[in-house]
Order: C-alpha cells, then structure tokens, then sequence
C-alpha cells in the first residue's frame, strides 16, 4: 500500500547514474499538468436514481464516495478546477442520485467520475436509507465498468464504522486487483503535522487489513482549500485509466444481486 504517488524512475537502461534532479523535477511537473488539464475536461453527462438507469459502458469508471460533510463535492470541483461541476445540498440527505461526469475529449471520453449519494446523515428516512443502501451496494458489488473508488474521509475523524462498512461491498474486488482504491483524508488543513500523521498512520494501518499482493490501495491527505494532495490525486486517477484493461464489448447486464440480500446501514446524502 502506498501513500502518496510514486517518483518516476531515477535510472534508464543499465545505467546506474541518476537523472538530473532538475529533469525529474521537470518531468513530475510536466505529468502533474497533463493531469490537472484532463481533470479539466470533466463534464455532466447524466444523473440517474437507480443503477439499471445508468448507461452501460466499456470505459473505466472512477466512483466518489464518501459520508455527508466529508467534502466529496468539494473534492471533485477542486480536482476539476471547476466551481460548481459537482453539487452539495444545502439540506444533508437530499442529493439522492448518481452523477455521472464525462472525461476526455468531447467528442471520444475516456473515462468517467461517478459521484455516489452521501451516507450517514441520520435524519433521512427509513426508506430512503434502504433503498440508497441497496443502490450504492449494488453499483459497487457489479458495475462492470468500475475501476476505482475515491473514499472521501474527514480526517479529524478518521474511518469510521459505516466507511468499513461500505469497503466491505468493494472488499473482494480490491483484494483481487479489478478494483483499485485510493482514501483521501480531507480537510487535512485543519490538522497540525502531528495529528496529519497520526490520521494517516492510522488509515494505513486498517488498510492495510485490505491489501494483498494484487491490490492497489493507497492514502494521501488532502486539503481543497490548501489545493494539498491535488496534483498527486489527478495523477494517480489519470494512471488508473491508462492502465485499466480494455473491457469485451457490452453484453447482458449482470444478474441483480437478491432482493433478500444483507442490508447494510448507509444513508443517502
């Protein structure tokens, strides 16, 4: 499991002599810009209530989620320097669909932003947390285009019971590598250097109870406001697509998951 977005190699070929730190340098940069430009270029394409709703598609899928308040909205208007790509409800437990953003050039994208309902607010009710836990596990447990998943956690509070739990839909698909994970401690800013690294340090130790030796897990501390971890997340979401594998023409759907299946306890935001 890493934690930040590995350098780019310091040798080539057989040599043994280092790049020049200048050109390193100059190359991180280069690739960080690259990456911010194709974050840029992310665009609405279509919000749906239920997951049948949601076009099938062979590209690489990247899924935002996170509890309510843990600043997901924030974080994909920052990623995209855009200011209101991505909407926050004034009112908690009312964004109830998923959003759908397209990346690439316009007229041939290359992949695509999911931004899934928020969970944890207690006030909404009943039925709209059944219905929401049964999407958001369903969309996570079978969409066949996911590739990753951003976890949004604030971190003053670190993983809480209900962030495990919603790893738990996905765990199995990280484990086997189909999936890859990246948790962005937000809010980071608000944290001094010791209690930074004590968040992290403690995130990195429960997930590492997920990794194996296919899985790509990673942590980084982020700050929207402070544009902290900003670069470093647009490249790590730029290397998920330009090596996600090439999917087999779109079929049959998957079968649903049963009706009568375990419910967990998430709330929609």
């Amino acid at each position: 499991m890493t934690s930040k977005t590995p350098t780019p190699q310091e040798n080539h070929g057989d040599s043994d002599a280092p790049v020049d730190a200048s050109l390193r340098v100059d190359t991180e940069a280069a690739r960080e810009k690259q990456a911010l430009a194709w974050t840029h270029t992310s665009r609405f394409l279509t919000t749906a209530a239920q997951l049948v709703h949601l076009p099938p598609n062979e590209l690489p899928e990247i899924a935002f989620v996170g509890r309510s308040n843990a600043g997901k909205s924030t974080a994909i208007n920052t990623l995209a320097q855009q200011k209101r790509l991505a909407f926050a409800s004034k009112t908690p437990g009312r964004t109830q669909h998923i959003n759908l953003f397209a990346l690439g050039p316009k007229d041939a994208p290359n992949a695509y932003f999911a931004d899934l309902p928020g969970y944890g607010y207690a006030a909404v009710n009943k039925a709209a947390k059944v219905r929401w836990q049964k999407v958001m596990a369903d969309y996570l447990k079978i969409r066949r285009s996911l590739s990753g998943v951003v976890l949004m956690v604030d971190s003053r509070l670190g993983l809480t019971d209900l962030d495990k739990q919603l790893l738990e839909f996905v765990a199995s698909r990280i484990s086997t590598g189909e999936i890859r994970l990246l948790v962005l401690l937000t809010k980071s800013d608000k944290l001094n250097r010791k209690e930074a690294n004590a968040s992290l340090a403690e995130c990195q130790e429960y997930l590492g109870g997920l990794c194996t030796e296919d899985s790509d897990v990673s942590v980084t501390l982020f700050s929207a406001l402070k544009k902290q971890g900003v670069g470093d997340v647009a490249m790590i979401l730029q290397e998920w697509v330009a090596s996600a594998p090439v999917l087999p023409p779109i079929g049959d759907l998957p079968p649903m998951p049963d009706e009568d299946a375990d419910e967990s306890e998430l709330s929609p935001d």
